[in-house]
Formats: C-alpha cells, structure tokens, sequence
C-alpha cells in the first residue's frame, strides 16, 4: 500500500535500519558528552537503543508523541507522555548532554514540540526531509519531502497493517 500522496517508495530493511543507525552513532561519536538519550516513540525506539549501545549511554527516556495516523497521513500532533524531570533537570536543565533520537524527521512538527521541551539537546535521526531537516543537528540519508518511508516494522511481503487495526471491528 503507497501513500498516494508520497509518490515515491523508499523501502528499508531490517538490516539497511540497522546499518543506518549504526552510521547515525558514528557521526555523533565524539560529538559530544551525553548523559542520556531521549528517544522519540515509537520510530526512535530502535535506532536509540542502537546509538546507546554503540555510544554506551545507558540512560534511556521516551517522549511519546503521534504524529502519524493510520499509516498514512500526518496529522495533529498528540503528545501523550513528555520527558521525566530527572532528565530534563540534567546538566542544569534545558538538554545540554541530552541526545534525542529519532527515525525520521519530515515536516519538523514533532522536533519543534520536543525541542520546546528540551531546548539545548542534539537532535539526531536516521532520515530527514527537506521541511525538517532544519531542525537536526545529525542525521545519516536525506530523502526528497515526496518520499514515503516503508520502515522495516511496516513490511513484511507486502504492507501489514498492524495486528490491532485487524481485531479491531
């Protein structure tokens, strides 16, 4: 199933994820002094506990934001659990040694609402579009705005909607 609205396909493997993520932890190498990670839920989720492990941060938090609907679309953002305050007051407040991570930056809708949260952080994802890329400090591959990312969670040997859209009736 493509986006009809994101005429171009970029599919990515499981591996080609993992070897991006990777990619994305080599930048930030020598980047900085993190205290901890702030992934981004859910995409951030894999690529974060990527980059702490090859960065050897062992503090890991969410923000969990939705920005996507039903696969297809970008709608209004809902913010439904912000960053805990042990992380946010780290290093004197603002995200100085926080990293947030995440899969995708697109519009730039979500990083604007976490960058309020967490000012002085580096923003790092795997991709960026055009719109959001402002808003990263790091990211591996930028891929043009009319791109639909197929995530390797996303696929199997066609779309699969997720298990809970096929209970539900």
């Amino acid at each position: 199933m493509e986006n009809p609205q994101q005429p171009k396909a970029f599919p990515v493997s499981w591996d080609q994820f993992h070897r991006d993520s990777r990619a994305l932890a080599w930048r930030l190498s020598g980047q900085g002094t993190w205290e901890a990670i702030v992934c981004i839920t859910r995409g951030g989720l894999v690529p974060a506990a990527i980059v702490a492990r090859e960065l050897g941060i062992r503090m890991i938090e969410t923000v969990c934001i939705a920005s996507y609907h039903d696969y297809e679309e970008q709608g209004d953002l809902q913010i439904i659990k912000t960053v805990g305050e042990s992380v946010v007051n780290l290093n004197g407040g603002q995200g100085a040694s926080v990293l947030v991570i995440d899969d995708l930056v697109d519009t730039g809708k979500t990083a604007r609402v976490v960058r309020d949260m967490l000012p002085d952080a580096h923003f790092a994802t795997v991709y960026a579009k055009p719109m959001g890329r402002p808003l990263v400090d790091t990211f591996v591959t930028e891929v043009s705005q009319d791109t639909w990312i197929y995530f390797p969670w996303d696929m199997g040997w066609q779309f699969q909607p997720p298990i809970a859209k096929s209970t539900q009736s």
